[in-house]
């Protein structure tokens, strides 16, 4: 029997500063997320990071948090939900951090007979610190825990045909009724550090000028220029001009080179430029989570108004949208008759 198992990025269970200090310690001490030896990231997260950043996520986590819990676990349940409704196989739901473990969402399915699981990542795009670390979590759980079960797993989205189609009708939706002076894609940030260790080839990434532009083997796990074809493919569907779009990259961790430009940097320039009238979409993310939701939607529009902008929308991820529920479940479909 087959199944699917669909994995997000996880919460802590609530805003309260243990639950918030336990899941930043699973998330920071993993090695793809923090890529430095065991040592120094111990150093670093155990002494210095949850010693401090705790507090202040529970304050940011109260800000979004919903009555129902974590608006990723809600929102990414609502959207397992349709799904289930969609197909006739089993169908799971698990988390890389946090207590809906991906070890809990195998066993759900391995108990309901399914031998053949397929994984989809809801990530669209590769990066160590997201679509890796599932694979190579899942890869560990089935060795340690699940040997007889066989895994297939979905490759990044970021350039699918219908994928961009409903990402694209998103967008258009929540700008139909507003001017704009600008579209910014603002994708979650990563070390640069992270792109060249990523790079299979060892010669490509920040070694060839225009690289994410210049053809390369590489580009299969380069976050960088996925991300750039995301906006490529969706400025063309929506017919946007050069001018009135740009890319950049939130969240950073201090003390080393992250992915530029920086969104706030970016908010700030744009008001400045006038383009007072701004729209902004996070690609990066398929459900609103901590990151869109209070970094952008919230933060982001106070930084781009102080700036002096005047008119800021923030364009949702596409959540539990039944578009969204019926592309999964066409992938699935896809799959299982190709298998």
């Amino acid at each position: 029997m087959k199944g699917l198992l669909m994995i997000n990025l996880g919460s802590p269970d609530s805003t309260s500063i243990p639950d918030v200090k336990r899941y930043l310690d699973e998330f920071l001490m993993d090695k793809r997320v923090i890529g430095k030896s065991y040592l120094f990231r111990w150093i670093l997260v155990k002494l210095i990071i949850l010693n401090i950043r705790p507090r202040k996520s529970a304050k940011a986590y109260k800000k979004i948090w919903w009555k129902e819990g974590s608006p990723l676990i809600v929102l990414s349940k609502r959207l397992f939900n349709k799904v289930t409704q969609l197909l006739d196989i089993p169908v799971a739901l698990a988390m890389r951090y946090g207590s809906i473990s991906i070890k809990k969402g195998l066993n759900e399915l391995n108990k309901k007979g399914v031998k053949d699981v397929l994984v989809l990542p809801l990530y669209p795009h590769y990066a160590m610190s997201s679509y890796e670390t599932v694979v190579e979590k899942v890869k560990e759980e089935k060795e340690t825990n699940f040997p007889s079960l066989n895994i297939d797993i979905i490759p990044p989205f970021y350039k699918d045909k219908q994928y961009i189609d409903i990402l694209s009708a998103k967008i258009k939706e929540s700008i139909k009724n507003i001017e704009y002076d600008h579209l910014l894609f603002s994708y979650h940030g990563i070390p640069v550090s992270h792109l060249k260790i990523s790079d299979p080839t060892n010669t490509h990434c920040y070694k060839v000028n225009d690289c994410c532009n210049v053809d390369s083997q590489a580009h299969s796990t380069c976050y960088k220029h996925q991300c750039l074809e995301t906006t490529k493919k969706v400025i063309e569907k929506l017919n946007i001009g050069e001018d009135k779009h740009s890319n950049s990259f939130q969240s950073r961790l201090p003390n080393e080179p992250w992915l530029k430009p920086y969104t706030d940097s970016e908010l700030e320039r744009l008001a400045k430029a006038g383009k007072k009238k701004l729209v902004i979409v996070t690609p990066a993310f398929v459900t609103d989570c901590l990151e869109t939701l209070e970094e952008i939607a919230m933060e982001g529009k106070e930084e781009f108004l102080e700036a002096g902008g005047e008119q800021y929308t923030y364009v949702p991820c596409l959540n539990e949208d039944d578009n969204w529920a019926e592309l999964i479940s066409k992938w699935t479909k896809d799959y299982i008759k190709l298998n």
